[in-house]
């Protein structure tokens, strides 16, 4: 297979994947309007549902993250995906057959746990098989995963879920990571790894040690994170019981808003491959974000028709930085370490929606939409003054003895 081929053919393996855990990790939010609607779960317990597989995400993503550093990406993300698909159609089975919400839950919670590899694996093999100069373009088309997911889970969920039952909605995520379980086992394979002329493995230095840049990317992801999360969980139920909009007509824009938000992060990919800079581009992206999501708030308050225009332009906004900050960690943690890093960014990112998703559900039945998309808007906010500016790796320069192994076993200085 050429090497261009073989690229995009990992590029689209691990979109794929990464779309299996969106579905997983994002789509119970779908749900929260027939569980408040026709199950009886008041919002606040409907959404701590939906936090669930978060929860067990951010459990295990540094584990999963230490795995990819020593065993590769191919096994480890067939591992988590066949595991996923087990996991997740124990929790169908468990709703069809009724059982109690903790058994769902318990279902749900050890789904985001053996989801929670492929989005690391991802941006290494996007690192690992693409150059410099088009990593941010690459790597946002592999950010695409959360807003396709999202786009996929609300356009079938909600609609199956009022057509059907709940179980239907459950056999989304189910069926997207069976799907991309066969096409990881089909396509991937690891990347090109450094080692030394006599094959042994080289030791990277600790990127956390003598600088605060990754710590900084970490802590302006979260940051990021909380609108988009926000955004992601309850702007169904924003639309569909707050302002009686259909099932099918809410899916259909929550759907447009997050493929537009696929294309904005390869925009912003784009972006920064040209301006040779990963965090200049996530500074603009955070100032947009607090505006768009102000403006949301105000025009919710307002009742205004076009509230509805500025939620599909904070969705946009608000998802473009992702693929910048996982290609930022990837090139300055190096092979060595970036399972690690992405983990670590994933695992604060789902920590503060885990957490913020509850309180937000308290906050919304408390004072409204109004005031919670409000709350949200503070902290891209907040992020702006805290982006860091570009450093080099610690391990930039690897000495002239190290060798590439690629894929077919051949050796390359």
């Amino acid at each position: 297979m050429p090497t261009e081929t073989r690229r995009r053919a990992m590029l689209a393996a691990s979109l794929t994947a990464a779309m299996a855990t969106t579905c997983v990790v994002s789509g119970i939010a779908f749900l929260i309007p027939e569980l408040h609607r026709s199950e009886g779960m008041s919002l606040t317990a409907a959404s701590t549902l939906a936090a669930v597989p978060m929860v067990g995400l951010l459990l295990a993503t540094i584990a999963w993250g230490v795995a990819l550093d020593r065993f590769g990406e191919r096994r480890i993300l067939l591992l988590s995906l066949t595991l996923t698909v087990a996991a997740t159609g124990s929790a169908c089975l468990a709703n069809a057959l009724e059982a109690p919400t903790v058994i769902l839950g318990a279902c749900l919670l050890v789904a985001g746990i053996t989801s929670a590899a492929t989005n690391g694996a991802g941006g290494r093999i996007v690192v690992g098989w693409f150059p410099p100069d088009r990593r941010g373009t690459a790597m946002g088309v592999r950010q695409m995963a959360q807003p396709l997911g999202i786009g996929v889970c609300a356009l079938t969920i909600p609609v199956l879920a009022e057509t059907f039952d709940v179980t239907a909605g459950l056999a989304v995520p189910l069926v997207v990571t069976t799907l991309a379980a066969v096409f990881v086992a089909v396509v991937i394979a690891d990347p090109p790894r450094e080692t030394k002329a006599d094959g042994s493995a080289v030791e990277s230095p600790n990127p956390y040690r003598g600088s605060s840049f990754l710590p900084r990317v970490h802590g302006v992801s979260i940051l990021l994170s909380i609108p988009q999360g926000m955004l992601w969980t309850f702007v169904p139920a924003w639309l569909i019981v707050q302002h009686e909009w259909s099932a099918l007509s809410a899916g259909i824009l929550v759907t447009i808003s997050q493929v537009l938000g696929a294309f904005g992060r390869i925009a912003a990919g784009r972006w920064s491959d040209s301006w040779g800079s990963r965090t200049k581009p996530i500074r603009l992206i955070a100032v947009g974000a607090a505006a768009s999501v102000g403006l949301l708030a105000f025009t919710d308050w307002l009742d205004s028709p076009t509230a509805a225009i500025v939620m599909v332009v904070a969705s946009v906004i608000t998802v473009a930085d992702n693929g910048l900050a996982f290609t930022a960690i990837a090139e300055f943690a190096g092979p060595g370490w970036s399972g690690r890093g992405l983990a670590i960014q994933n695992t604060g990112q789902y920590l503060w929606m885990a957490g913020s998703t509850p309180l937000f559900g308290m906050a919304i039945g408390a004072f409204g939409y109004p005031a919670a998309f409000l709350i949200s808007a503070a902290a891209p906010a907040i992020a702006i003054g805290l982006v860091p500016a570009d450093e080099e790796p610690p391990n930039k320069s690897a000495p002239p003895t190290f060798v590439r192994t690629a894929c077919d076993g051949s050796e390359q200085k």
